[in-house]
Parts: structure tokens; sequence; C-alpha cells
């Protein structure tokens, strides 16, 4: 009889939060769906589409794009079927066996998953109390330790913090180890290294169009690095890893940049309204903390995390919850007010 190795004979599969709730808060998405003027021209490219014949394998016009965009080189951009699929192949193709890699803790968990399908010893960098990293100490865990690749998220998922420009480029030109740093909420805050890829041989950068660009439905990500790890990545991914439909309405969608700019503002501001109607709460409450964030969401820790998540599920809003902690997005303007106001009426419930 067929058995299952001992790596995936106990892993259950992922399940999001399951049925329909008038506001989403929990998955750290775009709020709102893109206008009906871009959706029109979805449409219309749509008509275009030869179905019967394979995507571009290197995703051309998407590629350049968002290379527009961003103002990098196409030649250094790498596009996948989300981020999830280039983590996964990095980790795979460009550690061998014996190798280990670093994460940081807290932070986006599928990276450690990733490692652990890749049967790759993977070590952990703790952050300090107010869940900063502490640069330099990091430098010299990955020094000492031998690391061959590091990945955590800047801005962090999920405590909204992040390391600045500076730092990352003190990281990156300290350690011999590959660094990946995954900005898919660096749309929001104005730290990243993307203008600096060129110079750094052991640097690759992700980014997203599933946040600011509001395309999560697309899964597309992106790995942006020098010419040598570039042609490396395109050697080792699958030939047509991104359909023709999210390469075409990718390409259209990068290319709506006044919008872009705006809703960038908008989530901004609502992602400030959150903060401080969370900071006026917590300054009227024990035992909660909010902590500041450069991303489109706010942290939490609370003693009673899950008994707010359970009170604003049957009020039909869901935001993350994560043990001690609540993860909650910015959404609209309405939808912000009507979180906050639920969570001054938890409150003044239990007291």
């Amino acid at each position: 009889m067929y058995r299952l190795n001992d790596k995936i004979k106990n892993l259950v599969p992922y399940e999001p939060i399951s049925g329909t709730y008038a506001i989403r808060l929990d998955a750290n998405e775009c709020p709102d769906n893109l206008p009906d003027d871009v959706r029109a021209q979805l449409c219309e490219r749509l008509k275009e589409i030869d179905f019967n014949r394979y995507p571009d394998p290197l995703a051309t016009r998407l590629v350049g794009s968002f290379a527009e965009y961003y103002g990098v080189d196409p030649s250094f951009v790498t596009a996948g079927n989300g981020s999830d699929e280039l983590i996964f192949l990095i980790e795979s193709a460009f550690l061998e066996k014996g190798d280990k890699m670093l994460v940081v803790s807290p932070d986006f968990s599928m990276y450690r998953f990733y490692s652990s399908i890749c049967e790759v010893e993977c070590e952990t960098f703790y952050k300090d109390e107010d869940l900063e990293i502490d640069v330099d100490a990091l430098i010299a865990k990955i020094n000492a330790e031998n690391i061959k690749l590091v990945l955590f998220s800047n801005p962090c998922n999920p405590t909204g913090k992040g390391i600045t420009r500076s730092e990352a480029e003190k990281l990156v030109g300290s350690v011999d180890a590959l660094v990946i740093l995954d900005e898919a909420y660096m749309d929001f805050w104005t730290e990243s290294v993307l203008d600096r890829i060129a110079e750094f041989s052991n640097l690759i950068i992700f980014r997203t169009a599933s946040k600011l660009v509001g395309s999560a439905a697309l899964r597309l990500g992106f790995a942006v690095a020098n010419p040598t790890i570039t042609r490396a990545i395109q050697a080792v991914k699958s030939p047509y890893n991104v359909n023709s439909v999210s390469q075409a309405f990718g390409e259209i969608i990068f290319r709506q940049k006044d919008y872009l700019k705006n809703r960038q503002k908008t989530i901004v501001r609502n992602k400030e309204l959150l903060y401080n109607g969370l900071v006026r709460i917590a300054e009227a409450q024990d035992g909660v903390t909010v902590y500041s964030s450069v991303a489109n969401f706010v942290f939490v820790k609370t003693g009673c995390s899950r008994q707010i998540w359970e009170f604003l599920k049957d009020r039909s809003i869901v935001v993350r919850l994560m043990g001690e902690n609540l993860r909650i997005t910015a959404g609209t303007e309405a939808e912000v007010n009507a979180v906050l106001d639920a969570l001054n009426e938890f409150f003044e419930v239990t007291r």
C-alpha cells in the first residue's frame, strides 16, 4: 500500500474564511474593484486572446508594463503565477542539499512552509519586543551561521513595520547570502531599494499585483534582480507559468498610472484613519497594543482577540485572527468607520 511521506502526510489544505460577509478586512486586498473604464478595456482585450495557444513564456508585454510603471529595466523582471510560485521556485532551485536559509519572526508563514517542502534547513531570526529587526544582529547571524538565503517581507506582513532603505542596503552589502526582500506592501511606503537592483549581485525583490494594484484574482507576482539571477530564475521556472488572460489584463492595469497613484493615496489615508481610531480605542482600554504601520493594514495585540474576531464576524465583518493578535486591513472609508464603530461597541459591551 502506498503511503504519503512524513513531510506531507499530516498537512492540511489551506482553508480561507468561508461564507459571505458585508466587509472583508482579512486578506489585505485592495478594497475597490477596478473602475468601469478599465474593466471595459479588459473586456476588449479578452476578445483578442488566442485561447488555443500557449501564453508568452516570458510575459513580455506584461513585464514591459510593470517595468515602465516602476521605472526598472524589463530585462531584470520575471513574472510569476503569484509571488508564492516565485518563493517556492527560488527556494527549491537556488538552494542545494545541506544549505541553510533564514526567515524572521513574526513574518509571512509561507516562507518557512515552502522550505519544509523543499527539505531545506530553515533558521529563524526573532524580532525584538517592539517587532523591529535589529539589522546588525541579523547580519551577524547570517554570516556566523553560513546562511545561503535570507527571505523576509519589507514592510512586514503581519506587523506592518519595515526596515529603511539604508538598513536594507547595509544588509545586502554586508552578507554573501542571497537576500530576498518581499516588497508586496512597499507601494504604501517610500523605502524601496528597487532602483538599486542592478548594483547588487545577491538581491531579489518581489512585487505583487494583489495589493495596491487590486488584481488579486489574476495571481501575478514579479521577481526583480540583476541579469545573472534573472536568467537563472527564467531557466528554472515552468515555460508557460503565467496564463494569457492574466498577462493581458495585468499589462492594461499597470498602465493606469494616474488611477493607481490616486488609489495609493486613498488607501494610505484610510489606513491612517484606521490606525488613529484604533489608537484612541487602545488609550481607553487596558491590554490593547496598536502597532504603527507603513502597509495597508494595522496589527493589534490584545488578550481578547478571539472574542473581538467573533464579535465582528457576527456583524458581518471579518478580520484576520492570529493568536493573540488581529490584523485589520484598511478598507474603504465607510468600512474603516464600520469596524471602528463595531470595536467601540465591543468594548462598551465587555466593560
